[in-house]
Protein backbone atom coordinates (compact mmCIF):
# COMPACT_ATOMS: atom_id res chain seq x y z
CA UNK A 1 0.00 0.00 0.00
CA UNK A 2 2.87 2.37 0.78
CA UNK A 3 4.54 1.55 -2.53
CA UNK A 4 1.30 2.18 -4.45
CA UNK A 5 0.92 5.55 -2.75
CA UNK A 6 4.48 6.43 -3.79
CA UNK A 7 3.71 5.20 -7.32
CA UNK A 8 0.74 7.56 -7.63
CA UNK A 9 2.90 10.48 -6.46
CA UNK A 10 5.66 9.55 -8.92
CA UNK A 11 3.22 9.51 -11.84
CA UNK A 12 2.34 13.15 -11.16
CA UNK A 13 5.59 14.24 -12.82
CA UNK A 14 4.65 12.70 -16.19
CA UNK A 15 2.57 13.75 -19.16
CA UNK A 16 2.39 10.65 -21.39
CA UNK A 17 0.48 10.21 -24.62
CA UNK A 18 -2.72 8.18 -24.27
CA UNK A 19 -4.47 6.27 -27.04
CA UNK A 20 -7.81 4.48 -26.62
CA UNK A 21 -9.36 2.35 -29.35
CA UNK A 22 -12.79 0.78 -28.82
CA UNK A 23 -14.39 -1.77 -31.13
CA UNK A 24 -18.13 -2.32 -30.67
CA UNK A 25 -19.25 -5.89 -31.34
CA UNK A 26 -22.34 -7.78 -32.42
CA UNK A 27 -23.12 -11.53 -32.44
CA UNK A 28 -22.38 -13.56 -35.57
CA UNK A 29 -23.40 -17.19 -36.08
CA UNK A 30 -20.22 -18.17 -37.92
CA UNK A 31 -17.57 -16.03 -36.22
CA UNK A 32 -19.01 -15.53 -32.74
CA UNK A 33 -18.70 -11.72 -32.81
CA UNK A 34 -17.87 -9.18 -35.53
CA UNK A 35 -17.25 -5.41 -35.46
CA UNK A 36 -20.29 -3.15 -35.30
CA UNK A 37 -18.56 0.23 -35.07
CA UNK A 38 -15.55 1.78 -33.38
CA UNK A 39 -14.28 4.79 -31.42
CA UNK A 40 -10.82 6.37 -31.22
CA UNK A 41 -9.06 8.89 -29.00
CA UNK A 42 -5.47 10.17 -28.99
CA UNK A 43 -4.41 12.77 -26.47
CA UNK A 44 -1.85 13.90 -23.94
CA UNK A 45 -2.40 13.40 -20.23
CA UNK A 46 -1.22 15.70 -17.48
CA UNK A 47 -1.09 13.32 -14.52
CA UNK A 48 -0.15 16.16 -12.18
CA UNK A 49 -3.71 17.39 -12.70
CA UNK A 50 -5.34 14.02 -12.11
CA UNK A 51 -7.15 12.66 -15.15
CA UNK A 52 -6.65 15.77 -17.28
CA UNK A 53 -6.51 15.00 -21.03
CA UNK A 54 -5.83 17.24 -24.02
CA UNK A 55 -6.98 15.69 -27.32
CA UNK A 56 -4.49 15.73 -30.20
CA UNK A 57 -6.89 14.65 -32.94
CA UNK A 58 -10.19 16.03 -34.15
CA UNK A 59 -13.40 14.33 -35.20
CA UNK A 60 -12.46 14.54 -38.90
CA UNK A 61 -13.97 11.84 -41.04
CA UNK A 62 -15.52 9.56 -38.44
CA UNK A 63 -17.28 9.64 -35.06
CA UNK A 64 -14.88 9.90 -32.15
CA UNK A 65 -14.84 9.39 -28.43
CA UNK A 66 -16.56 12.19 -26.60
CA UNK A 67 -14.14 14.29 -24.56
CA UNK A 68 -15.91 15.03 -21.31
CA UNK A 69 -15.66 14.66 -17.57
CA UNK A 70 -17.39 11.94 -15.62
CA UNK A 71 -17.39 8.18 -15.31
CA UNK A 72 -16.34 5.56 -17.84
CA UNK A 73 -19.57 5.43 -19.80
CA UNK A 74 -22.67 7.59 -19.74
CA UNK A 75 -26.11 6.57 -20.99
CA UNK A 76 -27.65 9.43 -22.95
CA UNK A 77 -30.41 9.53 -25.58
CA UNK A 78 -30.59 5.74 -25.81
CA UNK A 79 -26.89 5.37 -26.66
CA UNK A 80 -23.62 4.90 -24.78
CA UNK A 81 -20.98 7.63 -24.72
CA UNK A 82 -17.41 6.59 -23.93
CA UNK A 83 -15.33 9.08 -21.96
CA UNK A 84 -11.55 9.06 -22.52
CA UNK A 85 -10.67 10.11 -18.98
CA UNK A 86 -12.65 7.12 -17.73
CA UNK A 87 -10.30 4.76 -19.54
CA UNK A 88 -7.30 6.73 -18.25
CA UNK A 89 -8.66 6.22 -14.72
CA UNK A 90 -7.96 2.50 -15.15
CA UNK A 91 -4.21 3.08 -14.62
CA UNK A 92 -5.04 3.55 -10.91
CA UNK A 93 -6.50 1.08 -8.42
CA UNK A 94 -7.61 3.90 -6.16
CA UNK A 95 -5.65 7.13 -6.44
CA UNK A 96 -6.64 8.45 -3.01
CA UNK A 97 -7.71 5.67 -0.61
CA UNK A 98 -5.86 2.43 -1.26
CA UNK A 99 -5.46 1.44 2.41
CA UNK A 100 -6.79 -0.96 5.06
CA UNK A 101 -9.48 1.47 6.10
CA UNK A 102 -11.12 1.07 2.70
CA UNK A 103 -9.96 -2.35 1.41
CA UNK A 104 -9.66 -5.96 2.51
CA UNK A 105 -6.81 -8.15 1.23
CA UNK A 106 -6.75 -11.92 0.89
CA UNK A 107 -3.53 -13.65 -0.14
CA UNK A 108 -3.99 -16.25 -2.89
CA UNK A 109 -0.63 -17.60 -4.12
CA UNK A 110 2.70 -16.87 -5.78
CA UNK A 111 2.69 -16.59 -9.56
CA UNK A 112 5.06 -15.61 -12.37
CA UNK A 113 4.08 -12.90 -14.86
CA UNK A 114 6.63 -13.61 -17.54
CA UNK A 115 9.89 -13.52 -15.59
CA UNK A 116 8.51 -11.44 -12.72
CA UNK A 117 7.74 -13.38 -9.53
CA UNK A 118 4.59 -12.01 -7.94
CA UNK A 119 2.39 -12.28 -4.88
CA UNK A 120 -1.30 -12.48 -5.80
CA UNK A 121 -4.02 -10.92 -3.64
CA UNK A 122 -7.78 -10.59 -3.97
CA UNK A 123 -8.95 -7.10 -3.07
CA UNK A 124 -12.47 -6.05 -2.00
CA UNK A 125 -13.87 -2.80 -0.55
CA UNK A 126 -14.51 -2.79 3.18
CA UNK A 127 -17.88 -1.16 2.53
CA UNK A 128 -19.87 -2.65 -0.32
CA UNK A 129 -21.79 0.62 -0.59
CA UNK A 130 -18.72 2.71 -1.46
CA UNK A 131 -19.06 3.82 -5.08
CA UNK A 132 -15.97 3.75 -7.32
CA UNK A 133 -13.91 1.38 -5.13
CA UNK A 134 -11.88 -1.29 -6.91
CA UNK A 135 -12.84 -4.95 -6.61
CA UNK A 136 -10.65 -7.63 -8.16
CA UNK A 137 -7.16 -9.13 -8.08
CA UNK A 138 -3.69 -7.57 -7.89
CA UNK A 139 -0.22 -8.91 -8.76
CA UNK A 140 2.65 -7.54 -6.65
CA UNK A 141 6.30 -8.18 -7.58
CA UNK A 142 7.94 -9.66 -4.49
CA UNK A 143 11.14 -7.58 -4.30
CA UNK A 144 10.09 -3.96 -3.93
CA UNK A 145 6.33 -4.65 -3.81
CA UNK A 146 5.23 -2.63 -6.84
CA UNK A 147 1.77 -3.55 -8.11
CA UNK A 148 2.40 -4.62 -11.70
CA UNK A 149 -1.07 -5.76 -12.73
CA UNK A 150 -4.64 -5.44 -11.49
CA UNK A 151 -7.77 -7.03 -12.90
CA UNK A 152 -11.37 -6.24 -11.96
CA UNK A 153 -13.76 -3.27 -11.96
CA UNK A 154 -14.84 -0.23 -9.97
CA UNK A 155 -17.98 -0.86 -7.95
CA UNK A 156 -21.54 0.42 -7.84
CA UNK A 157 -22.32 2.18 -11.14
CA UNK A 158 -25.44 4.35 -11.36
CA UNK A 159 -28.30 4.23 -13.86
CA UNK A 160 -26.62 6.84 -16.05
CA UNK A 161 -22.91 6.20 -15.38
CA UNK A 162 -21.17 2.87 -15.91
CA UNK A 163 -17.91 1.28 -14.85
CA UNK A 164 -16.35 -1.35 -17.12
CA UNK A 165 -14.25 -4.44 -16.37
CA UNK A 166 -10.56 -4.01 -17.14
CA UNK A 167 -7.10 -5.60 -16.94
CA UNK A 168 -4.39 -2.99 -16.28
CA UNK A 169 -0.64 -3.64 -16.78
CA UNK A 170 2.48 -1.75 -15.75
CA UNK A 171 5.94 -2.26 -17.25
CA UNK A 172 9.37 -1.80 -15.73
CA UNK A 173 10.93 1.30 -17.27
CA UNK A 174 13.21 4.17 -16.41
CA UNK A 175 14.88 4.11 -13.00
CA UNK A 176 13.18 1.02 -11.48
CA UNK A 177 9.75 2.46 -12.17
CA UNK A 178 6.69 0.42 -13.02
CA UNK A 179 4.73 2.66 -15.37
CA UNK A 180 1.15 2.16 -16.66
CA UNK A 181 1.48 0.93 -20.25
CA UNK A 182 -1.57 -1.06 -21.33
CA UNK A 183 -5.20 -1.48 -20.28
CA UNK A 184 -7.53 -4.05 -21.83
CA UNK A 185 -11.26 -3.59 -21.33
CA UNK A 186 -14.14 -5.84 -22.34
CA UNK A 187 -17.88 -6.16 -21.83
CA UNK A 188 -19.88 -9.00 -23.37
CA UNK A 189 -23.41 -8.27 -22.15
CA UNK A 190 -23.61 -4.96 -20.29
CA UNK A 191 -27.28 -4.02 -19.86
CA UNK A 192 -28.23 -0.36 -20.20
CA UNK A 193 -31.21 1.72 -21.19
CA UNK A 194 -34.38 -0.20 -22.03
CA UNK A 195 -33.53 -3.81 -22.85
CA UNK A 196 -30.22 -2.84 -24.48
CA UNK A 197 -26.95 -4.76 -24.31
CA UNK A 198 -23.46 -3.45 -24.94
CA UNK A 199 -20.63 -5.61 -26.34
CA UNK A 200 -17.20 -4.14 -26.93
CA UNK A 201 -13.45 -4.59 -26.56
CA UNK A 202 -11.04 -1.73 -25.92
CA UNK A 203 -7.35 -1.13 -25.46
CA UNK A 204 -5.68 1.90 -23.93
CA UNK A 205 -1.95 2.42 -24.43
CA UNK A 206 0.34 4.94 -22.77
CA UNK A 207 3.82 5.99 -23.90
CA UNK A 208 6.16 8.99 -24.07
CA UNK A 209 6.92 9.17 -20.35
CA UNK A 210 10.51 10.20 -21.10
CA UNK A 211 9.72 13.02 -23.54
CA UNK A 212 10.38 15.77 -20.99
CA UNK A 213 13.52 13.99 -19.82
CA UNK A 214 14.91 14.04 -23.38
CA UNK A 215 14.73 17.83 -23.32
CA UNK A 216 16.43 17.90 -19.91
CA UNK A 217 19.26 15.63 -21.12
CA UNK A 218 19.84 17.82 -24.18
CA UNK A 219 20.08 20.90 -21.97
CA UNK A 220 22.50 19.07 -19.64
CA UNK A 221 24.90 18.61 -22.56
CA UNK A 222 25.61 22.36 -22.36
CA UNK A 223 27.00 21.86 -18.84
CA UNK A 224 29.31 18.94 -19.65
CA UNK A 225 33.08 19.41 -19.42
CA UNK A 226 34.54 18.74 -22.86
CA UNK A 227 38.05 17.25 -23.10
CA UNK A 228 39.94 18.57 -26.12
CA UNK A 229 41.65 16.11 -28.44
CA UNK A 230 45.46 16.03 -28.72
CA UNK A 231 45.32 17.09 -32.34
CA UNK A 232 43.55 20.40 -32.98
CA UNK A 233 40.00 20.20 -34.29
CA UNK A 234 39.44 21.68 -37.73
CA UNK A 235 36.39 23.89 -37.75
CA UNK A 236 36.44 24.38 -41.50
CA UNK A 237 36.47 21.93 -44.36
CA UNK A 238 39.45 21.90 -46.71
CA UNK A 239 37.10 21.42 -49.66
CA UNK A 240 34.77 24.09 -50.94
CA UNK A 241 31.03 23.49 -50.62
CA UNK A 242 30.45 23.17 -54.35
CA UNK A 243 27.17 21.29 -54.54
CA UNK A 244 25.29 21.21 -57.79
CA UNK A 245 21.84 22.86 -57.95
CA UNK A 246 20.28 19.35 -57.87
CA UNK A 247 22.29 18.41 -54.77
CA UNK A 248 21.32 21.68 -53.07
CA UNK A 249 17.64 20.99 -53.80
CA UNK A 250 17.94 17.48 -52.36
CA UNK A 251 19.65 18.82 -49.23
CA UNK A 252 16.92 21.46 -48.79
CA UNK A 253 14.17 18.85 -49.09
CA UNK A 254 16.06 16.60 -46.65
CA UNK A 255 16.16 19.50 -44.20
CA UNK A 256 12.37 19.79 -44.34
CA UNK A 257 12.05 16.02 -43.97
CA UNK A 258 14.36 15.96 -40.93
CA UNK A 259 12.55 18.89 -39.30
CA UNK A 260 9.21 17.11 -39.61
CA UNK A 261 10.56 13.81 -38.25
CA UNK A 262 12.30 15.57 -35.35
CA UNK A 263 9.13 17.46 -34.39
CA UNK A 264 6.99 14.33 -34.52
CA UNK A 265 9.53 12.38 -32.46
CA UNK A 266 9.66 15.08 -29.78
CA UNK A 267 5.88 14.97 -29.52
CA UNK A 268 6.01 11.19 -29.15
CA UNK A 269 3.93 10.24 -32.19
CA UNK A 270 6.97 8.95 -34.11
CA UNK A 271 9.15 6.21 -32.64
CA UNK A 272 12.92 6.86 -32.48
CA UNK A 273 14.98 5.02 -35.14
CA UNK A 274 15.30 1.33 -34.25
CA UNK A 275 15.35 -2.29 -35.36
CA UNK A 276 11.84 -2.30 -36.86
CA UNK A 277 12.91 0.51 -39.20
CA UNK A 278 15.73 -1.70 -40.47
CA UNK A 279 13.28 -4.53 -41.21
CA UNK A 280 11.12 -2.15 -43.24
CA UNK A 281 14.16 -0.74 -45.04
CA UNK A 282 15.26 -4.27 -45.99
CA UNK A 283 11.93 -4.86 -47.74
CA UNK A 284 12.23 -1.48 -49.50
CA UNK A 285 15.76 -2.42 -50.58
CA UNK A 286 14.43 -5.68 -52.07
CA UNK A 287 11.97 -3.65 -54.15
CA UNK A 288 14.64 -1.16 -55.22
CA UNK A 289 17.24 -3.76 -56.25
CA UNK A 290 14.87 -5.90 -58.31
CA UNK A 291 13.55 -2.79 -60.11
CA UNK A 292 17.00 -1.25 -60.69
CA UNK A 293 16.10 1.90 -58.76
CA UNK A 294 18.93 4.21 -57.71
CA UNK A 295 17.32 6.73 -55.36
CA UNK A 296 19.30 9.53 -53.70
CA UNK A 297 19.30 10.31 -50.86
CA UNK A 298 18.61 6.87 -49.39
CA UNK A 299 15.09 5.95 -48.36
CA UNK A 300 14.45 5.72 -44.63
CA UNK A 301 11.54 4.10 -42.80
CA UNK A 302 9.95 5.13 -39.51
CA UNK A 303 7.11 3.91 -37.28
CA UNK A 304 4.14 6.10 -36.36
CA UNK A 305 3.06 5.22 -32.80
CA UNK A 306 -0.69 5.20 -33.38
CA UNK A 307 -2.98 2.19 -33.88
CA UNK A 308 -4.81 3.70 -36.87
CA UNK A 309 -4.04 1.92 -40.14
CA UNK A 310 -2.14 4.47 -42.20
CA UNK A 311 1.03 4.99 -44.21
CA UNK A 312 2.49 8.00 -45.97
CA UNK A 313 5.76 9.37 -47.28
CA UNK A 314 7.65 12.51 -46.19
CA UNK A 315 10.21 13.21 -48.89
CA UNK A 316 12.36 10.07 -48.83
CA UNK A 317 11.05 8.85 -45.46
CA UNK A 318 8.32 6.19 -45.53
CA UNK A 319 6.13 6.11 -42.42
CA UNK A 320 3.93 3.15 -41.42
CA UNK A 321 1.74 3.20 -38.34
CA UNK A 322 2.25 0.68 -35.55
CA UNK A 323 -1.32 -0.55 -36.02
CA UNK A 324 -0.80 -1.20 -39.73
CA UNK A 325 2.44 -3.13 -39.13
CA UNK A 326 0.64 -5.14 -36.43
CA UNK A 327 -2.15 -6.38 -38.65
CA UNK A 328 -0.30 -7.11 -41.91
CA UNK A 329 -0.27 -10.92 -42.25
CA UNK A 330 3.06 -11.50 -44.02
CA UNK A 331 6.08 -9.92 -45.69
CA UNK A 332 4.43 -9.80 -49.12
CA UNK A 333 1.57 -7.73 -47.67
CA UNK A 334 4.11 -5.43 -46.05
CA UNK A 335 5.90 -5.12 -49.41
CA UNK A 336 2.59 -4.14 -51.07
CA UNK A 337 2.10 -1.22 -48.68
CA UNK A 338 5.75 -0.15 -48.96
CA UNK A 339 5.59 -0.36 -52.77
CA UNK A 340 2.78 2.21 -52.75
CA UNK A 341 4.94 4.65 -50.79
CA UNK A 342 8.13 3.84 -52.71
CA UNK A 343 6.21 4.68 -55.89
CA UNK A 344 5.63 8.23 -54.63
CA UNK A 345 9.37 8.63 -54.07
CA UNK A 346 10.29 7.13 -57.45
CA UNK A 347 7.83 9.48 -59.20
CA UNK A 348 9.36 12.51 -57.50
CA UNK A 349 6.40 13.51 -55.32
CA UNK A 350 8.28 15.95 -53.12
CA UNK A 351 7.91 17.09 -49.52
CA UNK A 352 6.66 20.64 -48.88
CA UNK A 353 9.89 22.61 -48.31
CA UNK A 354 8.13 25.20 -46.14
CA UNK A 355 9.07 22.90 -43.23
CA UNK A 356 12.78 23.53 -43.90
CA UNK A 357 12.31 26.80 -41.97
CA UNK A 358 12.27 25.76 -38.33
CA UNK A 359 10.10 28.66 -37.18
CA UNK A 360 7.26 26.89 -39.01
CA UNK A 361 7.67 23.95 -36.61
CA UNK A 362 7.04 25.91 -33.43
CA UNK A 363 3.50 25.43 -32.20
CA UNK A 364 1.68 23.87 -29.26
CA UNK A 365 1.69 20.07 -29.23
CA UNK A 366 -2.10 19.80 -29.42
CA UNK A 367 -2.02 21.68 -32.75
CA UNK A 368 0.30 19.19 -34.46
CA UNK A 369 -2.34 17.34 -36.42
CA UNK A 370 -3.74 20.62 -37.70
CA UNK A 371 -0.35 21.71 -39.03
CA UNK A 372 0.87 18.43 -40.50
CA UNK A 373 -0.87 16.81 -43.43
CA UNK A 374 0.73 14.45 -45.92
CA UNK A 375 -2.27 13.67 -48.10
CA UNK A 376 -1.60 13.30 -51.83
CA UNK A 377 -3.74 14.52 -54.68
CA UNK A 378 -5.93 12.11 -56.61
CA UNK A 379 -3.58 12.39 -59.59
CA UNK A 380 -0.55 11.47 -57.49
CA UNK A 381 -2.44 8.57 -55.91
CA UNK A 382 -3.40 7.10 -59.27
CA UNK A 383 0.08 7.42 -60.76
CA UNK A 384 1.69 5.92 -57.61
CA UNK A 385 -0.84 3.09 -57.70
CA UNK A 386 0.14 2.16 -61.26
CA UNK A 387 3.85 2.45 -60.44
CA UNK A 388 3.42 0.17 -57.39
CA UNK A 389 1.91 -2.53 -59.62
CA UNK A 390 5.02 -2.34 -61.83
CA UNK A 391 7.36 -2.50 -58.82
CA UNK A 392 5.62 -5.56 -57.39
CA UNK A 393 5.54 -7.33 -60.75
CA UNK A 394 9.36 -7.37 -60.80
CA UNK A 395 9.84 -7.93 -57.08
CA UNK A 396 10.68 -11.14 -55.17
CA UNK A 397 7.12 -10.99 -53.80
CA UNK A 398 5.32 -11.23 -57.17
CA UNK A 399 4.17 -14.84 -56.58
CA UNK A 400 3.18 -14.33 -52.91
CA UNK A 401 0.61 -11.54 -53.11
CA UNK A 402 -2.48 -13.62 -52.38
CA UNK A 403 -2.57 -12.65 -48.71
CA UNK A 404 -2.15 -8.97 -49.63
CA UNK A 405 -5.25 -9.23 -51.80
CA UNK A 406 -7.14 -11.07 -49.05
CA UNK A 407 -6.09 -8.44 -46.49
CA UNK A 408 -7.44 -5.62 -48.65
CA UNK A 409 -10.69 -7.47 -49.34
CA UNK A 410 -11.35 -8.09 -45.64
CA UNK A 411 -10.51 -4.48 -44.81
CA UNK A 412 -12.88 -3.29 -47.51
CA UNK A 413 -15.60 -5.62 -46.23
CA UNK A 414 -15.25 -4.28 -42.67
CA UNK A 415 -14.70 -0.62 -43.59
CA UNK A 416 -18.15 0.57 -42.48
CA UNK A 417 -17.79 -1.09 -39.07
CA UNK A 418 -14.28 0.24 -38.27
CA UNK A 419 -14.19 3.80 -39.71
CA UNK A 420 -11.95 5.16 -36.95
CA UNK A 421 -9.36 2.42 -37.33
CA UNK A 422 -8.92 3.06 -41.05
CA UNK A 423 -9.23 6.88 -40.90
CA UNK A 424 -5.75 8.43 -41.07
CA UNK A 425 -4.72 11.47 -39.05
CA UNK A 426 -1.71 12.60 -41.07
CA UNK A 427 -2.20 11.23 -44.59
CA UNK A 428 -4.84 9.64 -46.79
CA UNK A 429 -3.03 6.35 -47.23
CA UNK A 430 -5.63 3.86 -46.05
CA UNK A 431 -5.34 0.59 -48.04
CA UNK A 432 -9.11 0.28 -48.43
CA UNK A 433 -9.02 3.37 -50.64
CA UNK A 434 -7.50 1.34 -53.49
CA UNK A 435 -9.26 -1.96 -52.82
CA UNK A 436 -11.71 -1.73 -55.70
CA UNK A 437 -9.48 -0.53 -58.52
CA UNK A 438 -8.44 -2.91 -61.30
CA UNK A 439 -5.04 -1.21 -61.41
CA UNK A 440 -4.22 -1.85 -57.77
CA UNK A 441 -1.60 -4.18 -56.34
CA UNK A 442 -4.47 -6.20 -54.84
CA UNK A 443 -6.03 -6.68 -58.26
CA UNK A 444 -2.65 -7.65 -59.72
CA UNK A 445 -2.51 -10.39 -57.10
CA UNK A 446 -5.97 -11.73 -57.92
CA UNK A 447 -4.58 -14.92 -59.44
CA UNK A 448 -2.47 -15.69 -56.39
CA UNK A 449 -3.39 -17.93 -53.43
CA UNK A 450 -6.90 -17.90 -52.04
CA UNK A 451 -6.08 -17.53 -48.35
CA UNK A 452 -3.36 -20.18 -48.42
CA UNK A 453 0.36 -20.42 -48.96
CA UNK A 454 2.28 -23.62 -49.61
CA UNK A 455 -0.80 -25.61 -48.64
CA UNK A 456 -1.15 -23.82 -45.29
CA UNK A 457 -4.08 -21.65 -44.28
CA UNK A 458 -3.12 -18.04 -43.54
CA UNK A 459 -4.91 -15.24 -41.68
CA UNK A 460 -6.15 -12.22 -43.60
CA UNK A 461 -5.01 -9.97 -40.74
CA UNK A 462 -3.41 -10.24 -37.31
CA UNK A 463 -4.86 -8.51 -34.23
CA UNK A 464 -3.70 -5.10 -33.02
CA UNK A 465 -0.65 -5.68 -30.86
CA UNK A 466 0.02 -8.98 -32.64
CA UNK A 467 3.45 -8.10 -34.01
CA UNK A 468 5.02 -5.12 -32.24
CA UNK A 469 5.74 -4.14 -28.66
CA UNK A 470 7.10 -0.83 -27.44
CA UNK A 471 8.76 0.61 -24.37
CA UNK A 472 6.44 3.21 -22.81
CA UNK A 473 9.47 5.02 -21.38
CA UNK A 474 11.55 5.80 -24.48
CA UNK A 475 9.07 4.77 -27.26
CA UNK A 476 11.44 2.22 -28.80
CA UNK A 477 9.49 -0.28 -30.92
CA UNK A 478 10.51 -3.95 -31.25
CA UNK A 479 9.19 -7.03 -33.00
CA UNK A 480 7.62 -9.65 -30.77
CA UNK A 481 9.32 -13.06 -30.65
CA UNK A 482 9.33 -14.63 -34.09
CA UNK A 483 6.72 -17.14 -35.15
CA UNK A 484 5.48 -18.47 -38.46
CA UNK A 485 3.84 -15.11 -39.24
CA UNK A 486 7.06 -13.15 -38.62
CA UNK A 487 8.81 -11.51 -41.52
Amino acid sequence: MAQEKAEVQTLHQYAPLVETYIQLLKPDEALGTVPAGDKYFLGKADLAKGLDLQPLTSDKGAPNLKYAAGGLGTFLTMSMEFLPRGFLQMIYIDANSFDRQHYKFEYERREFLGEVRCLVFDVTPVKESDRGRFKGRIWVEDQTFHIVRFNGAYQRPTKTNYFFHFDSWRLLAGDNQWLPAYVYCEETSLKYGVARKLMFKAQTRLWGYDLNQVKVRREEELNKVMVEARSPIKDQSENANDNSPLQEQRLWERQAEDNIADRMEKLGILSPPGDVDKVLETVVSNLEVTNNLDIEPDIRCRVLMSSTLESFVIGHTIVLSRGLIDVLPDEASLATILAMELAHVALGHHVDTQYAFYDRMQWDDQDTFRHFGFARSQEEEESANQKAVELLAKSPYKDQLGTARQFVQVLQHRAKEIPNLISPHLGDRVPVAWAGSNATPSAAAAGAGQGSQNGKTVFAALPLGGRLKFDPWDDQVQLLSRNRWAW
